[in-house]
């Protein structure tokens, strides 16, 4: 009779996981890629933010501006946005304040990532990959992909900004560095970078983000409002 009723259990399971699959593909179909309607501006939402738009410059690892960062802006989803405001104050009852590198990234973007890829300029390695020497190590190792958690408009790379010294705090390395240095509990850094480190994953983890483990600045909200639409609207 136990193993019955488990088994009933276990099929009503599957077929709840089913339905909740069934129904947020349903409602991602539905959404347009170049609705920018979701989304809100951090720079104005959360007043406390700096911006350092990377792509907007010519300071990035490819070396130029990239395709469909027309401002030096960041965008989430209002999901998201809620949830980083809530850790950005925080952060602020801590003496530090959020510095933002990139949030929504257009396909559009990452598109030019790609032909990037397929070229032989590497004019910023020695500043963003000094230890990988031919560009498919860049694609192979994950650094770089087709398609980007950022373009769901959910995620965001950013660093803190230590208020009592007027400067960032010091990490152990720089936002996009393709190597091992970028992984948050790299053992080669100092004790004070690995707190540092700690400080700002453990935080936004408290506040519904999840870390990727490669790179300590990156952070994409848990319950992201749209998993499998990658948007396309110019960052504006």
């Amino acid at each position: 009779m136990l193993k019955r009723f488990l088994m009933c259990i276990a099929l009503f399971l599957v077929a709840a996981n089913f339905a909740n699959a069934a129904e947020n593909e349903k409602v991602n179909a539905k959404v347009d890629p170049l609705d920018a309607s979701g989304f809100v501006n951090l720079g104005e939402y959360i007043p406390d933010l700096i911006l350092e738009i990377r792509y907007y410059t010519t300071y990035n690892f490819t070396g130029e501006r990239i395709d469909g960062y027309k401002a030096p802006v960041a965008l989430m989803t209002k999901e998201a946005a809620k949830a980083l405001k809530a850790a950005s104050d925080e952060f602020i009852k801590k003496g530090y304040r959020l510095k933002i590198y990139d949030a929504y990234r257009p396909q559009t973007a990452v598109n030019h990532f790609m032909r990037w890829g397929e070229n032989d300029d590497m004019k910023m390695q020695k500043y963003f990959y000094p230890e990988i020497n031919d560009k498919p190590t860049i694609f192979d190792r994950g650094y770089v992909a087709r398609r980007s958690g950022h373009s769901r408009g959910s995620t965001v790379d950013l660093t803190l900004f230590d208020m009592s010294t007027g400067k960032e705090l010091d990490m152990g390395g720089t936002f996009d560095y393709f190597g091992s240095r970028s992984d948050p509990f790299f053992k080669d850094v100092t004790p004070e970078q690995h707190n540092n480190r700690m400080i700002l994953r453990e935080t936004m983890i408290a506040n519904g983000f999840k870390p990727l483990e490669g790179e300590w600045w990156h952070f994409t909200l848990k319950d992201e409002p749209y998993p499998n639409t990658y948007f396309d609207f110019p960052v504006e």
